[in-house]
């Protein structure tokens, strides 16, 4: 089954849970259906959902008979146990001839280039695709599509289109998360059900209140965005250079599929048969009287803003099939003895010998700089993505610190989404070394890919979600000298990723790393809202908005300069405790990710790691003396096995 207009393929694809739910869904007007097995995919919360091995092959050759396609999702990140089951499973989806795979984990580069299979890949996305850059990379390692970038509007899709020919798949339909691809790690550390592996607890739809500046506002499912619905715009997409358009449903029954998608594909078919005279709302009043949640096109058009947010059923449970919410707030893990000596008794187990560790820390302002230099840590990462009232690192004062540096390292972050206009600005003050910086702190492939030849070292932030070692040797390839640990990495996974990744690995043992990375701006509901109230932040100094859950944890958002916004941990990471034992199984690399903090309590962090890296038997000591900054202390994923 095959669309065209001028001469471009127009794709109708649909998703589908269930074999039962498949037969009926080829059937319809989709040209394509995607769909998960049993592993290795990002629906994994309903064991009578997905696909057993033979359901595909049959599937398969239902949809090849009628010329229809069928892509498989391989688009978790994979876990240790995840790494054992993928040889066979690619091996077996390379012979039942799926017409492609959409990925996520990169270590599936590494499987193909092994095993010499012959897929066809698009990049899910949870890869985040959203500069030039990253396509050209993804491109030349063998992606024939991409689906882009939630946050992405169609004039930047057209632009990338004519410059690469790259194919692009676009949601045009269904349920949306409000975070960026990839950048949600809050439900695997709150609850060790990563959003990034198929079990996302959705803490982002949680009731929330909003405190700022002293004041309460009562703002009601702040983070709860809307379905999306392009319906009314089949013509913008065809012109933007989409090629698939795609529903989103894997957890959603025929009945709500199979009108949805008709009505699409009678769309399609009526502005191919006659451009001129198309009727965009013919059926949508049937769409929007049958919506769960209201409506949006997101960011096709620009930014959303506080419009995008949605109230209608939200906390009922009435969008998913199973009828259920699928969280409710609890409290971060409080870190306990007993824990502290489960991870050690797990970690003693497999101790290889180890170098005295070093410490890096990453800073937001001039000033903690300045206080790091003198503290004589190993390594400063100036952060890509300062948060206000702070500004970007300029020109001067990055050669004033690297002037002053002594035997610390300098490396520049970069910022998590960069578009053309920041590979630009980064290229010209980069070429030549004009910071004399050591290195860059990598945010995305792009820009790994962008800046490789600049003879400058190449750290991978904990962004690029490094979960196993096979990604990790993927990215050594790309030219990372050393790769931050995936924030999400329970401790086992963890513990044989340090063990067997072929580059360095480094992990954030205090602080608070970024669970949930927005280009939606929580502060906007302050000029939407009156306050119902007075009331002080709990821990957090006053001028920084947070998000009070049900339970009354407050749940700090930091604003940056390009005003996208960082979800916090309210308890600090501390893994100060078990300093030693992750050092006896081969971690040489801890960092403080400071850029929360005021410049005294970042110097009182850094001197007791310090002491703690001079003496490593002395670390628990250390510990029962050490006071948290905020709301206590919290092993994050490590409170799981």
């Amino acid at each position: 089954m095959s669309r065209f207009f001028n001469n471009q393929q127009v794709e109708l694809l649909a998703p589908a849970g269930t074999f039962e739910i498949f037969k009926k869904v080829i059937q319809s007007g989709a040209d394509a259906v995607y769909f998960g097995g049993k592993i290795l995919n990002m629906r994994m919360h309903r064991k009578d959902y997905n696909f057993t091995n033979e359901e595909i092959v049959e599937a398969v050759k239902i949809a090849h008979s009628l010329d229809k396609k069928v892509y498989i999702t391989v688009n978790n990140l994979f876990g240790q146990q995840d790494l054992k089951d993928a040889e066979n499973y690619l091996r077996f989806l390379e012979r039942v001839q799926v017409d492609a795979l959409i990925i996520q984990d990169f270590s599936i580069f590494e499987f193909i280039k092994t095993l010499n299979l012959n897929l066809n890949l698009h990049s899910s996305v949870m890869m985040n695709v959203h500069n030039l850059e990253t396509i050209k990379t993804l491109k030349n390692l063998g992606i024939t599509r991409v689906v882009a970038s939630r946050e992405i509007d169609l004039k930047t899709i057209k632009t990338l289109y004519s410059q690469t020919n790259m194919e692009f798949e676009y949601f045009v339909h269904g349920d949306m998360c409000v975070v960026h691809g990839a950048q949600c790690l809050y439900s695997g550390m709150l609850f060790g059900k990563s959003s990034n592996r198929g079990h996302c607890m959705k803490p982002c739809r949680w009731n929330f209140k909003i405190k700022k500046d002293g004041f309460v506002y009562d703002t009601k499912y702040p983070m709860a965005v809307k379905d999306m619905c392009m319906y009314e715009h089949i013509p913008e997409l065809i012109e933007a250079g989409v090629v698939s358009f795609k529903i989103e449903g894997r957890m959603r029954d025929s009945e709500y599929l199979l009108k949805l998608i008709n009505y699409y594909s009678d769309a399609i078919d009526r502005y191919i048969n006659d451009p001129i005279c198309y009727d965009r709302k013919k059926h949508f009043s049937y769409i929007y009287e049958n919506r769960k949640r209201d409506l949006s096109t997101a960011y096709a058009f620009g930014k959303p803003g506080i419009k995008n947010i949605n109230r209608r059923y939200e906390g009922t449970g009435k969008f998913y099939s199973h009828g259920k919410v699928f969280s409710k707030p609890i409290e971060e893990f409080e870190l306990t003895g007993t824990r502290i000596n489960e991870i050690k008794h797990t970690l003693n187990k497999n101790t290889t010998s180890s170098k005295k560790p070093i410490i890096s820390v990453k800073v937001n302002s001039y000033e903690q700089a300045k206080a790091a230099l003198a503290e004589d840590v190993d390594t400063v990462y100036l952060s890509g993505d300062v948060f206000q009232p702070d500004k970007p690192f300029n020109k001067n004062e990055i050669l004033e610190l690297t002037k002053n540096k002594k035997n610390t390292k300098i490396y520049l972050g970069l910022p998590r989404m960069m578009f053309e206009q920041d590979f630009s600005k980064y290229n010209h003050l980069l070429t030549n070394n004009q910071l004399n910086i050591d290195g860059l702190l990598v945010t995305n492939l792009g820009a790994l890919h962008k800046f490789k030849n600049l003879n400058l070292d190449l750290v991978g932030d904990y962004c690029l979600n490094i979960y196993n070692q096979k990604a990790a040797n993927f990215y050594k390839k790309q030219g990372l000298s050393t790769a931050t640990l995936s924030v999400e990495a329970p401790l086992l996974d963890a513990a044989e990723t340090i063990k067997h990744s072929p580059i360095p690995m480094e992990m954030i043992v205090h602080g608070s790393p970024v669970v949930m990375y927005l280009e939606h701006d929580l502060y906007e509901n302050l000029n939407i809202y009156k306050p119902i109230g007075k009331e002080n932040n709990l821990h957090t100094n006053n001028k920084v908005l947070v998000l009070v859950d049900d339970k009354g944890y407050e749940h700090p958002v930091f604003r940056d300069n390009q005003g996208r916004n960082h979800i916090i941990l309210y308890k600090d990471l501390c893994y100060l405790p078990i300093l030693k034992e992750l050092n006896n199984n081969g971690l040489n690399r801890f960092r403080i990710e400071g850029c929360h903090y005021n410049v005294e309590e970042l110097i009182k962090i850094i001197r007791t790691y310090k002491c703690a890296i001079d003496d490593l038997t002395q670390c628990e000591n250390l510990f029962k003396n050490f006071s948290p900054t905020y709301a206590g202390f919290t092993f994050g994923a490590f409170q799981f096995n």
